[in-house]
């Protein structure tokens, strides 16, 4: 046994050192000789005697072909700006279907043209920048070989301009704006095009169906004429300015007004290492959580959605499972004043990338909070071809303070640590991925038990999807700074699905799913188990259709409301047992009326039952008016104290984009189980490339919409400044 799995990892190491797959699509980029100006129309000489990429391939709804709808795609640069033109053509006449002129759009819901850079040609991390057919941007980083984090936001320019029979998407990104490798003249690069009304997504260098067209492993090559230049000094700064006010009603006390000042700096060591400073950042002007039913036994997680901690992300948040994650951002500064941070990340050569990160949190008097210092250190050595070994030190530290001197105050820890390794596989081509990792905590007064071992390795063809995982985390492991919902268990998760393609008719292919997961404690004793069956529809359209049927197992390892309301909670040890069954179905996005719904209908905790369906409805005046309803509704029936609960959720959105830099967005959430109705307006005016004026409304009531809890009010300016 031993020998076959050697032999197995030496496989997967020598795939990994395998050329890259996509090499021979090659576009050269030269330097231009007069000025670009960006406005959609390919009248500049450089333009016409730019080497065109074109002649598509097909990756949806086959990828066996060339592509039906022709793209042509054309680069140059300067000693400022990379510069990219591209023609996209139409089969027929007829309106471009798009959601709306907001800010990285939702991608299979949109005409666009994405195109994804990977500067260090390490298959591995990079750039993505495009534009919907309305002319709404999108960018983001690249992490992972292929993963997008939208929430990435820099300074570019960009124009579309639409015709009767194509759209000209065109172009201008700062080299400030992005990290690169200094005197390199290879780049791995790819385009990407989704026209919606034929069904229909493309790529220049051929991606398998399976894979996203962000995938780097499919990258070709962008081969410049020189290096490119040097970004040269590249320091931003950002401040902004704030006013506003804060009136609890629950309370009756007097408005609290507002009235900070702070500032973000971006300093450029290298052209791909960045030190990030922030003073008294605020972050007011986020987007607000998007509420959830919650029947969870454990804490839910929501994503980070602040911009400080967004670049290079994938350095700090990706290490671990989504269940397993030594640091968690979002545990820093919410609900606790930030005094000041700074961040180093970025690559030190094709090999190495590195991340530090130190932030400092103000005192909480009312609680007895002591200030908190948060440092994290990532350090990433890429290994074969896209692979890569990761070390990652996770300290917490409480200042100036003595655990339990205060009685009347609650106690809080004097530091927690997190140290901990892994090692990510990535092969060549993409068909084996996989991940195995340690950790290790250190926390006063716990010792012995603390640590946690985690593996996976996944096998992918266009048919075939084979996985397994397996997690151990300890019962004494502790990370304050982290996302770990439950310790103290093993857990065991093979995953099997494979797809049939037929040769004609409106199913595109379809296919059976089979999950299950064990968890059990440390004396294999099985805790849990839910067991998984699918049969999965995907449409020639885009559509798509699923029936379930699941089984479910249950001891409870401490007392449990299965409603969380707070009405009673099932005893410690109580075993549950149920079935299942469900349907999930997602309508084209060719209609300017598209909906989505999900249903399960089943047992429950103490033999009861529950119903839940979900409905995701969506209309667009495009391009400038985009609705939602996103609605939840719980229907749970057990023997008393519970009796019969039901929750709704309900939480209508609308977006207003009268251009693509100026965007009016309200979100109302009511949410039965929390006893709530949220109201969150924002507007938004771009008024220059990365630079803002935020006015941000907020209102929270319950039980009617008269029975006003709290108010605020925010005006945020924030300038970016290229010094």
């Amino acid at each position: 046994m031993k020998r076959i799995l050697l032999l197995a990892a030496c496989c997967i190491a020598i795939t990994g050192m395998a050329q890259k797959k996509n090499s021979a699509f090659e576009l050269h980029i030269k330097k231009a000789i007069a000025t670009i100006t960006i406005d959609g129309v390919m009248d500049e000489t450089d333009w016409q005697q730019a080497e065109v990429a074109g002649n598509f391939f097909m990756v949806l709804p086959m990828d066996t072909s060339h592509a039906k709808v022709p793209t042509e795609v054309r680069m140059t640069y300067d000693a400022q700006n990379l510069y990219i033109i591209t023609v996209c053509n139409l089969v027929k006449p007829g309106p471009y279907m798009v959601e709306s002129l907001r800010r990285d759009f939702a991608f299979g819901k949109n005409d666009n043209f994405i195109f994804f850079i990977d500067p260090f040609d390490d298959r591995t991390n990079g750039f993505t920048f495009g534009a919907n057919a309305a002319g709404a941007q999108w960018d983001g980083a690249l992490y992972n070989g292929g993963s997008a984090d939208l929430s990435w936001d820099n300074k570019w320019t960009s124009v579309v301009k639409n015709y009767d029979d194509k759209w000209v998407f065109e172009a201008a990104i700062p080299f400030k704006s992005i990290r690169y490798k200094k005197g390199i003249t290879t780049w791995g690069i790819n385009f990407s095009r989704l026209d919606i009304k034929e069904a229909e997504k493309s790529a220049w260098a051929p991606v398998p169906r399976q894979f996203p067209t962000a995938s780097l492993a499919y990258t070709g090559n962008l081969i410049w004429d020189a290096a490119p230049p040097d970004a040269g000094t590249n320091v931003s700064f950002i401040p902004y300015v704030l006013g506003g006010l804060n009136k609890n009603f629950d309370t009756h006390t007097k408005p609290e007004y507002r009235k900070d000042i702070g500032a973000d700096a971006k300093i450029a060591l290298t052209s791909s290492l960045n030190l990030d400073l922030t003073i008294n950042p605020d972050f007011s002007q986020v987007e607000v959580d998007k509420q959830v039913t919650n029947l969870d036994r454990f804490e839910l997680f929501f994503p980070e959605r602040r911009q400080f901690f967004l670049e290079n992300a994938d350095m700090f948040a990706n290490f671990g499972y989504t269940s397993i994650r030594p640091f968690f951002s979002r545990r820093i500064g919410l609900g606790v004043p930030i005094n000041y941070g700074a961040r180093l990340s970025g690559s030190i050569d094709k090999n190495w990338r590195i991340g530090i990160m130190d932030m400092q949190t103000k005192t909480v008097d009312a609680t007895g909070l002591p200030a908190q210092n948060f440092a994290v250190l990532a350090l990433q050595r890429r290994l074969f071809a896209r692979s890569n070994i990761k070390l990652m030190l996770v300290n917490k530290q409480s200042i100036n303070y003595q655990p339990g001197k205060d009685t009347t105050k609650p106690t809080y820890s004097l530091y927690n640590r997190n140290l901990g390794l892994e090692y990510n596989l990535a092969s060549a081509n993409n068909k084996w991925t996989g991940k195995a990792m340690m950790l290790k905590s250190f926390t006063p007064g716990k010792s012995n038990n603390d640590f946690v071992h985690a593996a996976n390795l996944q096998y992918t063809t266009k048919k075939w999807i084979v996985a397994w995982q397996h997690e151990y985390v300890g019962k004494n492991y502790n990370a304050e700074v982290g996302y770990v919902p439950r310790n103290n268990y093993i857990k065991l998760n093979p995953q099997v699905s494979y797809l049939f393609f037929p040769k004609k008719g409106k199913v595109l292919s379809h296919g059976p799913l089979v999950n299950s997961a064990y968890y059990f404690n440390e004396n294999f004793h099985q805790t849990d188990n839910e067991s998984f069956l699918a049969y999965k529809f995907n449409y020639r359209k885009q559509n798509t259709f699923m029936a379930w049927v699941a089984h479910d197992y249950v001891e409870l390892l401490k007392p449990f409301d299965p409603t969380n309301s707070g009405k009673d909670t099932l005893a410690t040890g109580t075993q549950h047992r149920w079935n299942a069954w469900g349907t999930e179905y997602v309508s084209k996005p060719q209609k300017l009326f598209t909906y989505g719904f999900t249903t399960r209908y089943g047992g429950y905790y103490a033999d009861g039952k529950r119903l839940n369906i979900t409905a995701d409805l969506g209309y667009r005046f495009q391009p400038f008016v985009s609705i939602t309803l996103s609605t939840s509704y719980n229907n749970i029936d057990l023997p008393k104290p519970w009796g019969n609960t039901n929750f709704w959720l309900i939480g209508p959105r609308f977006d207003i984009t009268m251009t693509n830099k100026l965007f009016f967005t309200t979100f109302v959430q009511y949410n039965d189980q929390q006893k709530n109705i949220n109201l969150n307006t924002r507007l938004q005016w771009r008024y220059k490339p990365a630079s803002d004026l935020f006015l941000v409304y907020t209102d929270n009531y319950y039980p009617a919409p008269l029975s006003v809890r709290n108010r605020a009010l925010v005006l945020k300016f924030t300038y970016w400044w290229n010094m």
